[in-house]
């Protein structure tokens, strides 16, 4: 056997691959010399300061927060890094360090200098406002691939909006790095990143005339499990047994060394570990969410999971109740003539309550803007646009209307019911036609009926039906796909879809 037959040219320093051609000439006197070379190289490497993908030249810092810096070191090895007028130093310990610079402000481009054995310059840094972006197809759709968005990528280019987009990485446990880099916005840059990502960050960035970084991580076809933590699932018994232990359940029945089409397609917790746990901590204002179409079949149990993965985020992040921005699934599927108890509704229902209980939270309502027959509706734009107006008026205080009308409380009035909304803005309105359609009335029969509805105040609508003489519950625009959705007010935004019941829904009990 060659002396150097256990070394594989693989696991060599770049500097050592040219190299790597002598070794099969090379005789045993001359081994413990190029031994040593590896050895100082190695050592070598090994001391010097890194930085995760995170960052970059073109990054993003978040404005108005403490921001961390971290990377690695040997231990004990001081480092120093600098930004503007600030000079922060930590130690190394077991081989990690972490600076926080005090609030920015918003503004650039400058150059964070990272010191210690060796010299980082990271150049074109902005500071700015920095959104995760997060989910599976409908977001991570790119915008070359959406409706009437050629001449959008043509006039793309902004150096005053980045974008980072996270590579699709499954890790059985928790990641240190991505392997990524910020870009500024361009055609080339814009054209394959997230259409809705971009939509909103555009006109986020247009509105607050400031930086915005967007860091897409997102994964078509995941379910929201794998989206959280394994501490987080872990931590409630109801998740450890009907996703943990189903899992390792159904793992168990296949063959290890089988093929992969025989294994369980996700794996609890592999997204967060290889897309969302290498970001944490890195600075940012909040995130976006679309993602529901793979839990539909578990609708009543996606009601606990979503809420529980956002607590699980920030109490990660340690930033506290960040912004939460969650995008209701759109109509799809065939209209149907009656009112129909199906699973794509109650998902969308259990984002519409996510929201209520969720400190922080808003609900992007896409009702109108779905395709019947193509889960991935191509309209981005719109989605994205009223990202933007969600967030600039619940994030950054802006004085307007941020959605159509958002049901609040229902009361009974004899043989009629009352509802009350929040974002009526100037007042309820019917947005097409000449009265108010796509409401359904159930008595305690339980059985929907198409109902008569009409505003009668500013935020008010009575809602009756005279073969219902003692109504018990509303449901409003509640079908896969409504056929005409037109409760309103000012925006010409659609009312979210809703129910004032909790009776059992399709999905219930099922894991």
């Amino acid at each position: 056997m060659h002396p150097c037959s256990w070394l594989r040219k693989s696991s060599l320093p770049l500097t050592l691959e040219a190299s790597w051609v002598e070794l099969s000439g090379m005789t045993p006197r001359r081994l413990p010399q190029f031994l040593a070379l590896i050895f100082a190289v190695t050592l070598a490497a090994r001391a010097e300061v890194r930085l995760p993908g995170i960052f970059s030249d073109n990054l993003v810092l978040q404005q108005g927060a403490r921001v961390p810096v971290w990377g690695w070191a040997d231990d004990g090895e001081v480092v120093t890094v600098s930004f503007r007028s600030q000079i922060v130093r930590a130690k190394t310990k077991h081989g990690k360090w972490l600076v926080k610079f005090n609030r920015l402000n918003a503004g650039g481009p400058d150059k964070i200098i990272v010191e210690g054995k060796n010299r980082i310059e990271l150049n074109n840094v902005l500071v700015g406002e920095v959104w995760i972006c997060s989910g599976q197809s409908n977001i991570e759709w790119p915008l070359d691939k959406s409706f009437g968005a050629a001449a959008d990528i043509t006039a793309s280019a902004n150096p005053m909006l980045r974008l980072f987009l996270a590579p699709k990485t499954k890790a059985d446990a928790p990641l240190e790095d991505i392997k990524a880099q910020w870009k500024e916005c361009n055609p080339e840059s814009s054209a394959g990143f997230s259409a809705v990502a971009y939509y909103f960050g555009r006109d986020l960035q247009k509105s607050l005339n400031v930086p915005v970084g967007l860091i897409e991580t997102c994964w078509g076809g995941s379910p929201a499990e794998v989206w959280m933590s394994q501490r987080a699932l872990a931590s409630n018994p109801v998740y450890q047994r009907d996703i943990l232990d189903s899992y390792a359940a159904a793992l168990r029945k296949t063959e290890p060394a089988g093929p992969k089409s025989q294994r369980p397609a996700w794996k609890p917790a592999e997204l967060y570990n290889g897309m969302i746990s290498p970001l944490i901590p890195f600075a940012i204002k909040g995130a976006i969410w679309y993602q529901g179409e793979s839990n539909e079949a578990r609708a009543q149990q996606y009601g606990i999971l979503l809420p529980t993965m956002i607590k699980a985020w920030r109490e990660r992040w340690g930033e506290g109740n960040f912004p939460f921005g969650i995008v209701q699934l759109p109509n799809y599927r065939d209209q149907k003539p009656e009112p129909a108890d199906e699973a794509w509704s109650f998902l969308r229902e259990a984002q519409r309550r996510t929201t209520l209980t969720t400190p922080n939270s808003g609900l992007i309502v896409t009702i109108d803007i779905g395709e019947a027959h193509d889960i991935h509706p191509k309209n981005k734009l719109d989605v994205g646009k009223r990202m933007a107006l969600w967030a600039l008026a619940d994030v950054y205080g802006r004085k307007l209307t941020k959605s159509g009308p958002m049901f609040r409380t229902a009361k009974i009035a004899g043989s009629k019911i009352i509802l009350t909304f929040d974002e009526a803005g100037e007042g309820l309105r019917i947005r097409d036609g000449d009265k108010l359609d796509e409401f359904a009335i159930a008595g305690a029969d339980r059985k929907w009926h198409w109902a008569n509805a009409r505003i009668v105040g500013k935020d008010r609508i009575e809602v009756w039906l005279d073969s219902t003489p003692q109504p018990l519950a509303v449901r409003y625009a509640f079908n896969n796909n409504p056929r005409h959705p037109n409760l309103t007010n000012e925006t010409g935004l659609p009312a979210a879809p809703f129910r004032t019941d909790d009776w059992p829904g399709p999905t219930d009990g099922k894991r």
